[in-house]
């Protein structure tokens, strides 16, 4: 009050010259003559309302200079926050999707600026107060919309989704999971997934990231290894586990990746990949016999041959459609949805897991229709050549050396392809892909014991039903190539039964046993013995014991000597708790130890069921990576940078990790660079 009194005053002693000395200086004391009071206040426009509303407008501090200019700063930085919320927005959602962001015309005349652009239009046309903070009031200067802001906004998503993975882990030892592929410009690209058990005991393959290597020897690979290690914090001293293919730079005893991590780190487990092992020894034996290689050679004649033009395709597709209809006319088949879509013919390929099935497969539905176009070709080929060809596979397909291969290729190829897609899951742990190999190698031999007479009838109805001749089992096969004196008189039946069915089945299993050698060690013997199975039948602690014994850095002499009586313990306990009755897997029993509290009181018995499943089984997560690459890095963005490509694959793969991230973190991230 006193404050207002003197602005009044020191305002009035301005206009009213001596007479305002009486309210600064002097006083007023003349109450008898109240009413010069209301003389000196006046009217409306008089001195002291002047003053007065000066002094109020001075008081009221929305009206300040700068109120007025921290007003617009605040409306700003809110305008600003809610472009860049925007646009992460529409960030994650492209990235979620692994499409492209930037457009080759982001001018304001062009039709299609892009994804990222589009997507922000479109949202602003459905949202108008979004469509005036982004276009109408935003500053040419701050539309968070140029190139270097996207590629931040992408760094941080990457980045924050890496730090959540790294969080997951936590201390927990790891292994790796490497391979190499180029990409769509042709670089060379390292790719490295660590396999590890998180706090509720689930076994979590997460990529870590991908680099570009100039180089594929095993030193460059190790460097590049280390260099990733060092960026995110991590120590080859956790690592317990490699899994490679089986390429000489990964796995040489001497010289290769294996031998230079184990040379640090003698803990770290090599395991060549179970799925590429299994394709490699089918693949391998079907190479060395004759005539499942000329089985294989003649295939891919003919798809190349139908699939050579468009006008091929096409006849096959629709004459696979006529045939389809026919069959379902006269009930032959019975239709369902998304039965009996469009199929085309494929390429099998050594390394491609489970294309030789698919090959194989869609020759035997597609049998009749492929013979009728063959005959089109040889009709109506564009050249002699291809005429000439057309009639030769046709010939040979209407072989039943043809037919009988490629049937049995099917049976094997079949119980391949289950173990296989098994030995594809992520959480896989090294005891359940033994036993299913095991699983395997039983079906294989029932086959071989049991299954002759199952396919030759299989067989002889197909070639019956199609009208090719099928020669009787007893008879001598004509040798071609010398004269019949000089040739060895075999039967059909030695011809396809010892020559071919036997002779392909004991060498898968041979091929098994030289190439799965390591069931036979000591490491898988003594992982065999936590299995759940039969309420832990084959538990023994002597064996677990030296199974401990392989890891030194883990188990001191003190914890050795305490492992014992725990795992004495740990058998009572889980035959006597009925959350842990039928179980089926090592990960079930670790999950059941996190759920009931019990990792905590068997800690080192917990221990060593961590170090058993992060044990790699295949490298399939990273070829899922690859596979992602080809997707991301197209044809049409050839030239995305290395950076940039990572960033876009970690998202991209660890999509669960990613969109638990909030808003927030990002943007704080990317206030912070």
């Amino acid at each position: 009050m006193m404050r207002l009194i003197v602005c009044i005053a020191t305002y009035s002693n301005q206009i009213e010259g001596v007479k305002g000395h009486i309210f600064t200086k002097i006083g007023f004391r003349d109450w008898k003559h109240k009413s010069t009071l209301k003389d000196h206040v006046g009217l409306i426009d008089s001195a002291h309302n002047q003053a007065f509303a000066k002094c109020t407008n001075l008081m009221n501090q929305k009206q300040s200079i700068s109120h007025v200019i921290s007003s617009q700063s605040s409306s700003q930085q809110k305008n600003y926050r809610t472009r860049l919320t925007v646009v992460l927005d529409c960030t994650r959602f492209l990235l979620m999707q692994g499409l492209s962001s930037r457009g080759h015309d982001e001018s304001k005349e062009s039709l299609n600026k892009g994804n990222l652009i589009e997507l922000l239009n479109w949202y602003a046309t459905h949202r108008k107060k979004i469509n005036e903070v982004l276009f109408s009031n935003a500053p040419e200067n701050d539309q968070m919309t140029s190139p270097s802001i996207h590629k931040d906004l992408v760094n941080c998503c990457a980045v924050e989704t890496t730090r959540s993975m790294i969080n997951e882990m936590g201390d927990s030892l790891f292994s790796i999971l490497v391979d190499e592929s180029r990409d769509n410009s042709i670089k060379e690209q390292m790719a490295v997934v660590l396999r590890f058990v998180d706090k509720s005991g689930q076994v979590k393959e997460r990529l870590l990231g991908i680099f570009h290597i100039a180089d594929t020897c095993a030193q460059s690979l190790k460097d590049a290894i280390d260099a990733m290690f060092s960026t995110h914090g991590l120590s080859i001293s956790s690592l317990r586990g490699q899994g490679y293919d089986g390429a000489s730079n990964m796995s040489g005893e001497f010289n290769g990746l294996k031998a230079l991590i184990l040379r640090e780190n003698p803990c770290a487990m090599y395991i060549h990949c179970f799925a590429h092992q299994l394709q490699l020894a089918v693949v391998s034996v079907a190479h060395r016999n004759v005539m499942l290689s000329d089985l294989f050679n003649m295939l891919a004649i003919i798809v190349n041959l139908v699939g050579a033009s468009c006008k091929h395709v096409d006849a096959l597709l629709t004459s696979y459609h006529v045939e389809i209809l026919e069959r379902l006319n006269i009930e032959e088949l019975s239709g369902g949805t998304g039965q009996f879509q469009e199929m085309s013919l494929t390429r099998p390929g050594d390394t491609r897991w489970g294309s030789h099935l698919k090959t194989v497969t869609r020759f035997i539905s597609m049998f009749n229709v492929i013979i009728d176009v063959l005959e089109n070709i040889s009709e109506d080929g564009i050249s002699l050549q291809q005429k000439s060809m057309a009639i030769k596979q046709m010939d040979i397909m209407q072989d039943f050396q043809f037919v009988f291969s490629l049937h049995f290729m099917f049976e094997i190829i079949a119980i391949t392809d289950d173990l296989s897609q098994a030995l594809q899951k992520k959480d896989q742990d090294i005891h359940n892909a033994m036993r299913l190999l095991k699983l395997y190698k039983y079906a294989l031999q029932n086959m071989r014991d049991n299954g002759w007479d199952t396919l030759l009838s299989k067989v002889i109805q197909f070639c019956v039903d199609r009208h090719i001749s099928v020669p009787d089992i007893d008879d001598i096969v004509v040798s071609k190539g010398r004269p019949r004196r000089a040739s060895q008189q075999v039967t059909y039946y030695h011809c396809f039964y010892v020559d071919l069915f036997c002779y392909v089945i004991d060498s898968i299993l041979q091929e098994l046993n030289d190439r799965f050698s390591e069931t036979t060690t000591k490491l898988f013997t003594c992982i065999s013995c936590l299995s759940p199975r039969d309420s832990f039948a084959a538990f023994d602690v002597c064996k677990l014991v030296r199974l401990a014994q392989l890891y030194p850095m883990d188990f001191n002499s003190e914890e050795l000597l305490l492992l014992r009586p725990q795992l004495d313990k740990f058998l009572m306990l889980v035959r006597m708790d009925e959350a842990f009755f039928n179980l089926k897997s090592i990960s079930c029993v670790a999950q059941k130890l996190v759920e009931t509290g019990s990792s905590c009181y068997f800690s080192l018995v917990y221990r060593l069921i961590t170090l058993v499943l992060i044990l790699p089984v295949a490298t399939t997560s990273v070829e899922r990576v690859f596979s992602t690459m080809n997707l991301i890095k197209n044809d049409l963005r050839n030239k995305m940078g290395d950076e940039m490509l990572n960033d876009n694959l970690v998202v991209y793969m660890e999509r669960d990790l990613f969109m638990k991230l909030e808003n927030e973190t990002i943007l704080q991230r990317f206030q912070n660079m």
